[in-house]
């Protein structure tokens, strides 16, 4: 997106998340608005980051490096013994 070009957005936010964002732009000194647009692109970046593993894992999958259930499950339950497995690969 080049510099300056924007569009306006609008959402209902619930009052007690309204009132944490004009807490957070008075304790950092900055505006809603840059508040509003840290949160979205953090949110849009996270999501994108689980699209990406999603797809990873799929591919991981039809390409048949998994690791069956029982013995994720074995490993699991030897973490609070005294002799624990080594993580399944």
């Amino acid at each position: 997106m080049a510099k300056g070009e924007t569009r306006v957005l609008t959402a209902h936010i619930p009052i007690p998340l309204a009132d944490k964002v004009d807490q957070l732009a008075d304790r950092s000194e900055r505006s809603r608005a840059w508040i509003m647009k840290q949160a979205l692109s953090s949110w849009i970046a996270q999501e994108e980051e689980r699209d990406r593993l999603t797809h990873e894992a799929l591919g991981d999958v039809d390409a048949g490096r998994i690791i069956d259930h029982q013995t994720v499950q074995a490993w699991a339950d030897s973490l609070g013994s005294d002799e624990p497995l080594p993580v399944p690969r």
